[in-house]
């Protein structure tokens, strides 16, 4: 699975391009940070069993704080947003929530699952698979699959519910109390294409917030 390292690095990425001239250290580092925030449910995992990727990976952690940001801004006659941080502080709400349902959620998604509408239905979704084109079958994808016999999402889709799904993480390597001698694992790039959106992702953060000092100066 992509560590927070990861995610956080594609973050600061969108961050930079999506906050445009409202780019400053502190708005990205609550982009970045907001995003790191999310796999908290790791630590919640440990005392209630089967919530990690569920608590907090879900839909909803995004789309009821979208819902209030755009009842606020766009249907209240007087936005408490605006009035308190200005359209700075609406932009980087936004790009928040947008970089947090990509940079983690979905992409967790797309990499061995989440509870996707925990905890209004408690289903794990993985959507691991690819998007191709080949000279026989045309386009083909396996990210989300049928059975053929009964149109219902193939069991490659669907996964168990928190009564009987864990991930493993340094933290809570086993849904058991784990023996005293396993390994705990705490990944930081899992393949070389990770750790090269690592890198570029903090690279294109620090040199923006560089960029950024030297024209106050």
């Amino acid at each position: 699975m992509p560590s927070t390292v990861v995610h956080v690095a594609i973050a600061g990425m969108m961050g930079v391009a999506l906050l445009g001239d409202r780019f400053d250290t502190k708005a990205i580092l609550v982009v970045m940070g907001a995003t790191a925030l999310i796999d908290l449910d790791t630590l919640i995992g440990i005392y209630v069993p089967g919530t990690h990727r569920a608590a907090l990976h879900n839909v909803w952690v995004v789309l009821i704080p979208a819902a209030i940001l755009v009842w606020d801004v766009k249907l209240r006659e007087e936005s408490y947003v605006l009035n308190r941080w200005g359209e700075y502080g609406y932009r980087v709400a936004w790009v928040t929530l947008v970089t947090v349902l990509f940079a983690h959620i979905l992409l967790d998604a797309f990499f061995n699952g989440v509870n996707l509408f925990w905890p209004v239905h408690d289903r794990f979704y993985d959507l691991s698979g690819r998007l191709l084109v080949t000279d026989q079958r045309g386009l083909v994808q396996t990210f989300v699959e049928f059975d053929s016999s009964t149109g219902e999402l193939d069991e490659s889709t669907t996964r168990g519910t928190t009564a009987d799904t864990h991930y493993s993480t340094g933290f809570d390597p086993t849904r058991d109390e784990p023996p005293a001698d396993v390994e705990r694992i705490f990944p930081i790039a899992g393949s070389g294409e990770r750790f090269v959106l690592t890198v570029a992702g903090f690279g294109t953060v620090l040199f923006r917030i560089a960029e950024d000092l030297r024209s106050d100066d």
